[in-house]
């Protein structure tokens, strides 16, 4: 089993900046893809951004040039920095793993933690 924790969100004023952190509690093996999703009041959860085993990443167009997902296998974690930030990223943020198991995949996911851009 592996437990997903987010971190790093909060109030932040439009145009500001934050960087959140997704940290696993073990390290990952047969990853087929992680990402960040977010999910706003009233909206359906949506992808922001993927990374695949690959190291390809992938981003939504409302954050393309703005979001950047890295990753740190050493500290089993996962960042995604948010600059330019705009009330419409309002949501929380959700940290996922899908992971490859004899059936398919499986995915898991964080807490999320709430991000608030307002002036």
């Amino acid at each position: 089993q592996v437990q997903l924790v987010e971190s790093g969100g909060g109030l932040v004023q439009p145009g500001g900046s934050l960087r959140l952190s997704c940290a696993a509690s073990r390290r990952l093996f047969s990853i087929y893809a992680m990402g960040w999703y977010r999910q706003a009041p009233g909206k359906q959860r949506e992808l922001v951004a993927t990374i695949g085993s690959g190291g390809i990443i992938n981003y939504a167009d409302p954050v393309k040039g703005r979001f950047t997902l890295s990753t740190d296998n050493a500290k089993n974690t996962m960042y995604l920095q948010m600059s330019s930030l705009k009330p419409e990223d309002t949501a929380v943020y959700l940290c996922n793993a899908r992971l490859i198991v004899p059936s398919g995949v499986d995915d898991y996911w964080g807490q999320g933690t709430q991000v608030t851009v307002s002036s």
